[in-house]
């Protein structure tokens, strides 16, 4: 989800390692976490994000290291990058693009009038708005998020542009509050790879979608294992780039929960935006950017 990692080396977002090591802070590996103690510090980081953005600050100390800067501009150019259209940018409302994210699921999602549209991790709301203005008022679109900030602020966002047709839920992507099979279409923005429980969040999406329903993902994806000190670094989780698992994993995760015709295209070109979010570790060697489509069948 974030387009740049909330717990940085070199002073993204969030607080920096020096700034955390002067406060006398422990940083905890990964492996000595529990499920839930990784899902508090993500939703701890994107609770910064989202109240940072929302009061014109900085989440950290360094100018706009929330990747969420209060100049529009910023986040435009981030969203960009990552395969939005500048018309995609001005038919939101200003706040919900965060400049967030590591593709555009939406560009695979194929939409039509009418469909139930599904967000996992949805933010401040921005692939919801752009989902809304394809289903139309016939359809309808659900976002979820486990953050309470990011809720309110899609909230707010949903009010000021009259997005009568979308609603956010809060709740864990890995426990969905939606019901079973009511759902055509399923998106997610570099979300997924933050789950310390992925098969359930797969065996979840199967459930809400109706027969014929479609997953279409942007997420981070790894290319080869990675080393012990990139893959138990709390810091790197948080910034969706060691919790990325390797297609391989997540093809076998995704038959098993009963989806098929999985396709994952990996993105070579993303490797250029990824090693700036973790400058000099050398993790654009490792994961990079994908779409990720499956359906349930019929």
């Amino acid at each position: 989800m974030l387009s740049t990692p909330p717990f940085p080396s070199t002073g993204y977002q969030g607080l920096t390692m020096s700034d955390e090591k002067q406060a006398g802070a422990v940083v905890v590996p990964l492996t000595r976490m529990s499920a839930d103690e990784i899902r508090r510090q993500v939703s701890g980081a994107y609770a910064k994000v989202a109240q940072a953005e929302t009061n014109g600050d900085c989440c950290g100390v360094e100018s706009s290291c929330c990747g969420v800067s209060d100049d529009s501009q910023i986040n435009a150019l981030i969203s960009t990058r990552l395969g939005y259209s500048v018309d995609d940018l001005i038919a939101v409302p200003r706040g919900a693009d965060m400049g967030l994210g590591c593709g555009n699921p939406r560009a695979i999602a194929s939409l039509k009038a009418g469909e139930t549209v599904l967000d996992l991790g949805s933010g401040g709301g921005f692939d919801c708005f752009l989902a809304a203005a394809e289903v139309g008022l016939a359809g309808m679109v659900i976002g979820v998020d486990m953050t309470p900030d990011m809720i309110s602020k899609a909230r707010a966002n949903a009010e000021k542009g009259r997005f009568s047709q979308v609603e956010f839920r809060l709740g864990e992507i890995e426990h969905l509050p939606v019901a079973d099979a009511v759902v055509d279409v399923i998106i997610s923005n570099c979300v997924i790879n933050l789950s310390p429980d992925k098969p359930q969040v797969f065996a979840e999406a199967f459930r809400v979608l109706k027969p014929g329903g479609r997953l279409a993902v942007s997420d981070v994806v790894a290319t080869v294992e990675m080393p012990p000190e990139l893959r138990d670094d709390p810091q790197l989780y948080a910034g969706c780039m060691a919790g990325a698992s390797l297609i391989s994993d997540l093809e076998a995760m995704l038959q098993q929960a009963g989806f098929v015709e999985v396709r994952i295209a990996p993105k070579d070109e993303s490797k250029t935006f990824i090693k700036d979010w973790a400058p000099g570790r050398g993790v654009e060697d490792y994961v990079v950017s994908a779409s990720i489509e499956a359906l349930k069948p019929r």
